[in-house]
């Protein structure tokens, strides 16, 4: 039921609206002046308050301005004497929702009421999903504690309040759209829009009018112009994800945006300022792509002004454990499933496996063993076979399709740290004799590898 605040010094607009309102649910107070009312919206919360404009000491544009100033949480309707319209549109421009003039019929009041409703209604699921993506997308819910992620979230909060452009590097599925999320809802922009593209997944004869936007006439189907999602996420922030993607007609574009803050729509001979914050990402080597021609020099130095590197999921297998109860606990939420945890042997497969898909591959796997498992746990069965079929980590590895001999070296020598740590539980020195490395080297790589928390 919501409250209803009807303010008015004419006895028979507070009797007839209270009638009114009353036999259509809401629950309704009348006073007959500003300061009343005033007092009764400080006392407790109203939905909506009905206001005459013209009333003796305190009238309804000076009660607007209080309740303004007091940050009063309501909606304001004014009423207004017929011929009075110019009164009520300053009071709209002054922070009421709408008004009615007088002498009003009972339908336009309810409409006029159900229209403000509906606002309200909207305005408080916005502040519930903005809430929601602000915890989403805090730095509190993005599972980890190995030491490379913490340094990527000292990094964020670094750059988060600069509007300079972020170039977010990583292997598919390390969550890099994670980590551009939380750069911008823990900058000033949090509020502003958030407008995320993928430059691999548009066809390329699409993708300049789908970034900047066109104009009617632009081309055949241009029937009426259209704004661009970089005039969508004005004052705000755009993700460009897989920039090495983008096309180099397109990359000078994206290069003007960035030097002069401009855009230009398609078939349009005037240029549009735009507020945006890029924060850009890709799991290409750009530097390499830009010795081979590939991708612009001039754009790549102007998008590396805060480069962040996302480690893969192999460089922190002490959150595999954290990651894994996340997964089960989330999924058994959507499937219905009420798997508790995971069997000791197939988390020992998943610390082993060195994750070619990242966090995104470990998620995938924990669904499907959530779907296969018949009891509490995930057992080893359950598991994709590449895991079970692995028994440290080693054959996979050396049956794979990766022939980088650095990369294969680096995870070879990661696995075999690991079981080390493992087989002495913890004991540095005694493991660094079994790996045949001095202690001070082993540490560093402890480190490096971030397998600190490994007993």
């Amino acid at each position: 039921m919501l409250k209803v605040l009807v303010v008015d010094d004419e006895e028979n607009i507070r009797h007839m609206l209270g009638l009114v309102l009353s036999k259509e649910g809401y629950e309704v107070r009348a006073v007959d002046n500003g300061e009343e009312a005033l007092k009764e919206l400080v006392a407790g919360h109203w939905d909506m308050v009905l206001t005459d404009l013209r009333m003796p000491n305190m009238g309804g544009h000076a009660l607007l301005a209080e309740i303004k100033e007091r940050g009063l949480e309501t909606t304001v309707i004014v009423m207004s004497a017929y011929g009075d319209v110019d009164t009520a549109l300053d009071a709209i421009k002054k922070g009421a929702y709408d008004y009615i003039s007088k002498p009003f019929k009972k339908g336009e009041v309810l409409l006029t009421l159900q229209k403000a409703e509906e606002r309200e209604r909207l305005r408080r699921e916005n502040v519930r999903l903005r809430e929601e993506n602000q915890r989403a997308f805090s730095f509190e819910n993005i599972i980890a504690r190995s030491a490379p992620m913490k340094e990527v979230f000292r990094t964020v909060r670094k750059v988060a309040g600069y509007k300079s452009t972020v170039l977010i590097t990583g292997e598919s599925g390390t969550g890099k759209e994670l980590i551009a999320r939380a750069i911008h809802v823990n900058s000033d922009r949090a509020a502003a829009p958030w407008v995320a593209v993928n430059c691999g997944a548009i066809p390329e004869t699409l993708l300049e009018s789908e970034l900047f936007g066109y104009v009617r006439g632009a081309f055949t189907d241009a029937t009426r112009d259209k704004k661009g999602l970089f005039q969508q996420a004005d004052g705000g922030t755009i993700f460009l994800d897989e920039i090495a993607e983008l096309p180099l007609a397109l990359q000078v574009q994206l290069l003007r945006v960035l030097q002069e803050g401009e855009i230009r729509r398609v078939g349009d001979t005037t240029d549009i300022c735009v507020d945006v914050r890029i924060v850009a990402a890709t799991n290409q080597d750009l530097e390499a792509m830009v010795k081979a021609g590939a991708f612009r020099e001039d754009l790549f130095y102007r998008l590396n002004v805060l480069p962040l590197a996302l480690p893969p999921l192999r460089a922190r297998a002490e959150d595999i454990p954290l990651l894994v109860h996340h997964f089960i606990s989330a999924h058994n939420d959507k499937l219905g499933t009420h798997v508790e945890a995971a069997s000791p042997e197939a988390l020992r497969l998943m610390l082993d496996y060195p994750w070619p898909g990242n966090v995104r591959e470990l998620e995938n796997a924990i669904e499907r063993a959530l779907v296969l498992s018949d009891g509490p746990r995930i057992t080893a069965e359950s598991l994709p076979h590449k895991l079970s079929q692995s028994q440290d980590g080693l054959k996979h590895l050396l049956h794979g399709d990766n022939l980088s001999i650095k990369q294969t070296s680096k995870e070879m020598e990661r696995i075999l740290i690991t079981r080390a740590l493992k087989q002495t539980r913890g004991n540095r020195t005694r493991a660094s004799e079994l790996l045949e490395i001095s202690h001070r080297a082993l540490l560093y790589k402890i480190k490096d590898y971030g397998l600190q928390d490994i007993d």
